[in-house]
């Protein structure tokens, strides 16, 4: 065939292009990829979801002063069970050996040794991150890998963690590939379609993780599940062109019909993309920024999805042409004549039962029980640190810390507020220091006269004034020292610690055992203000008996912060815990929800609206996938399981971003074939004509999403994939038989909302035989047609006959030899 383009079409000559420059294309993408395998390992996983609450809340600011004012030791509860407490007693002093750590907690009390379980509280000598704390817990599992374990720790923990996910994330891949290549032998027209499928998604996908490294750090949550959402979300558009390639080359060259189905589709994928895009971009305004990070890193993925089949795939076309040639088999995937039918039946049934089952759906997904903390979150498959911690808290109950920060400076309110703390019923310990006891007689922060002081440290009276009269001079308090300074009186930390200085600036000499045990002292009381004292503010660790999240935790934090509030009145007290975080994200989940469901309908609404020139149809599109969001929701409301708020928020934005083509995809065809045959028998062939391409996709995607629920043993990344699963199958049935009969019911008000006056009449009308036609047609006439025609023609016509003009009819008159009209 003459290659020829079109005067006037832009995008047969864009596709032209892209396909003569093919090779220069190839060797682009090859250079594009060998970057991103390399840049793969550059990209920075972050597995702490709290970095990503609003900068302003509470939690974050809290974190950030810990970090600056704080040092906080890596610690450790470390269960072993089927042991007698005397070998439990002997395994603490192996334990206190190993290099990094610091401190052993282990006693014959109900809190460490219940039944024949033992429970050691490790503290390490460095912070959790740091790698001398990484190698102790390292040694520590080593040494107790002969006896029945459980370690619940943050150290080391998002190493583990990370293995663990990118361990589950890789069988999913793989099972999805498998999934992807059973549905598309079903669903194509040759077997070799499916390697071009498969080389352009993995090109997109490797594409997208590499270039992940231009963010600098992204959650471990869109870091696993992103390529599985990727090649669920975008795998359409790689069968879409290929698709109108396998129509074009029934009649046309390779190469050629490569050009012309590409020209098609370049405008219909980049139409259809936009409604998922929408999805994706509107998760980036929320407040949770993870929202955010998955927004962007999945609208990236599916522009180089788009960059892949638009540049690539027609160059792997033509290089597997012949072998499509070669393996072309029928479509396995039936008609469903029955749900056209069904649809004409219940035409006036369903969508009146339908709007029942939305606002049942609507109430109850908005009664659904939410939960904010990943430790509450039921998985089929349990991580390693999960069970560790439910067999612990088993043993020896729930064990939530509490950190709370109030304004430094006085060690007396610390005191009041320590003292009403240890008072409330759901507190099992507190520190802080001014409630660290020296011996039966003092607390840390007690103050105390020179005489006390002395008694207290052995020391000389005559020495302990003179250093009490140092003091004074040091921190400007002049008065005791020419009043009497024996009634000056100093807190027992800041004189110990006042001592040691000048110790070590050999103001004061020492005999050898004073030198020891006030090394040893300093050490001691040193670490405590390092973890207790900051420059501004001071720090209380509660351990509470509470879960981590629900009214009653949340009621006894507005408690803590009330009893504190009494004694630094006026002044800002920060708490922080996985409490804290838990309710922070429950105070944004509101106006991230709001935000979500509002900028994804409005979104979706407005490339409707543009797309089919009507103001009625994309309201009835909307509601359809917005039924099938609230529906989803609605299951485990009716199960009595609660949702985990980021699965709901993600997924959906992800669920109406991406099911609504299949909506599109029926709506679009009713449009097109209701022209030109009875709406009876054009929602029937609607059905048939889509259900390949809604089986294909969403079989894809139902099927995704629930590998990654059973198989994931991250409790987030199950969780959305539960919830992605579940509402993809439920759109789906909802756009098979619940769609037509709403587009059947409402044809009236499709036709009445239209964007501009329907100055046009449709004439269905079927002749055969040999004519002329002067005027315009669209319908079928041995293929499809929809041009301006002038002319005659031998054969059959089943197409509508438009009248564009008032006043002016498209003319057809059957010619002498012959002809049929029906």
């Amino acid at each position: 065939m003459e290659e020829k383009k079109e005067k006037g079409n832009f995008w047969l000559t864009v596709a032209t292009f892209i396909v003569n420059k093919r090779k220069a294309i190839y060797v682009l993408f090859f250079i594009a990829v060998i970057y991103s395998v390399a840049s793969m390992n550059k990209v920075s996983v972050n597995q702490d979801i709290t970095k990503y609450l609003p900068a302003d809340s509470e939690t974050n600011r809290g974190l950030s002063l810990m970090e600056e004012q704080f040092l906080t030791y890596g610690s450790a509860r470390v269960m072993v069970s089927n042991i007698t407490y005397t070998r439990a007693e002997e395994l603490v002093e192996k334990l206190e050996e190993v290099n990094g750590v610091k401190e052993v907690a282990f006693d014959d009390t109900e809190d460490h040794y219940a039944g024949t379980n033992a429970l050691y509280d490790i503290t390490f000598s460095a912070e959790e991150e740091e790698q001398i704390s990484k190698d102790a817990m390292e040694e520590i599992r080593d040494m107790l890998s002969g006896y029945d374990t459980y370690v619940s720790t943050e150290v080391g923990s998002e190493e583990a963690s990370s293995k663990a996910l990118e361990k589950d994330m890789n069988l999913i891949l793989v099972l999805a590939v498998i999934i992807i290549v059973t549905v598309l032998l079903l669903s194509t027209k040759a077997y070799m379609e499916i390697p071009v499928l498969l080389i352009t998604f993995g090109v997109a996908a490797i594409l997208n993780k590499g270039t992940n490294y231009w963010l600098g750090t992204i959650s471990s949550v869109t870091d696993s599940i992103a390529v599985v959402l990727q090649l669920a979300l975008a795998i359409d558009y790689a069968i879409i062109l290929c698709d109108r390639f396998m129509e074009e080359h029934e009649t046309m060259d390779a190469e050629n019909a490569v050009k012309v189905a590409l020209s098609k589709a370049i405008p219909e994928i980049s139409a259809s993309s936009l409604t998922t895009i929408s999805g994706m971009v509107a998760m980036m305004f929320m407040q949770f920024r993870l929202g955010y990070d998955m927004g962007i890193v999945l609208v990236k993925a599916i522009i180089f999805s788009l960059i892949s089949v638009f540049m690539l795939m027609p160059g792997i076309l033509l290089l597997f042409a012949k072998g499509i040639d070669r393996s072309h088999h029928r479509c396995y995937v039936p008609n469903i004549t029955f749900a056209g039918k069904l649809a004409n039946k219940t035409k006036y049934i369903i969508p009146p039962l339908f709007v029942l089952v939305l606002v049942f759906a609507f109430l109850k997904s908005n009664n659904c029980q939410y939960i904010y903390d990943t430790s509450s979150v039921e998985s089929a498959k349990k991580s390693e640190s999960k069970i560790a911690q439910e067999k612990i808290e088993e043993a020896f109950g729930v064990s939530n810390q509490l950190v709370v920060m109030v304004p430094g400076g006085s060690y007396e309110s610390e005191e009041g507020a320590l003292k009403e703390i240890e008072k409330l019923d759901y507190v099992d310990s507190v520190l802080g220091l001014a409630n660290v006891s020296i011996n039966d007689d003092y607390m840390l922060t007690d103050k105390i006269s020179p005489r006390n002081f002395s008694e207290l440290t052995d020391l000389d009276i005559e020495i302990v004034r003179l250093l009490y009269v140092a003091y004074a001079y040091n921190q400007e308090q002049y008065g005791p020292v020419f009043t009497g300074i024996d009634e000056y009186e100093v807190p027992i930390i800041d004189m110990f610690l006042f001592l040691y200085a000048q110790y070590q600036q050999g103001y004061v000499t020492l005999d050898s055992e004073m030198d020891k045990n006030l090394n040893e002292l300093y050490d001691t009381l040193h670490d405590a203000k390092q973890q207790l004292q900051g420059t501004d503010y001071s720090r209380f660790v509660l351990s509470l008996r509470l879960p981590v999240e629900g009214e009653e935790t949340y009621a006894a934090l507005d408690e803590v912060r009330a009893v504190c509030q009494k004694y630094y009145p006026g002044k800002e007290i920060i708490l922080v815990g996985n409490s804290t975080s838990d309710h922070d994200l429950m105070s944004s989940f509101g106006s991230d929800n709001l935000i979500i469901s509002i900028l994804t309908a409005l979104f979706v609404m407005l490339i409707l609206f543009f797309t089919f020139q009507s103001a009625g149809l994309p309201v009835l599109l909307v509601l359809t996938i917005q039924g099938s969001i609230w529906i989803n929701f609605s299951v485990p409301a009716l199960s009595g399981s609660p949702v985990f708020f980021i699965a709901y928020l993600i997924v959906s934005a992800i669920q109406m971003g991406a099911t609504i083509d299949y909506a599109i995809v029926i709506s679009n065809r009713y449009l097109q074939l209701k022209q030109v045959m009875p709406i009876r028998d054009a929602i029937v062939e609607t059905l048939n004509q889509s259900f390949p391409t809604i089986f294909t996709s969403g079989s894809i995607l139902t099927c995704a999403g629930f590998l990654i629920g059973k198989i994931a043993s991250d409790a987030t990344v199950a969780s959305i994939g539960i919830a992605l699963g579940r509402g993809t199958l439920i759109s789906i049935i909802l756009v098979l038989f619940v769609l037509p009969q709403i587009l059947l019911f409402g044809d009236f008000i499709i036709e009445k909302t239209a964007l501009t006056i329907n100055l046009s009449k449709y004439n269905t009308r079927e002749i055969g035989g040999r004519m002329t036609v002067n005027g315009h047609v669209k319908g079928f006439i041995q293929g499809e047609i929809d041009a301006e025609i002038k002319g005659s023609f031998q054969g059959r016509m089943n197409a509508s006959l438009e009248t564009r003009i008032p006043g002016k009819q498209t003319e057809i008159e059957m010619l002498e030899d012959g002809g049929e009209e029906k």
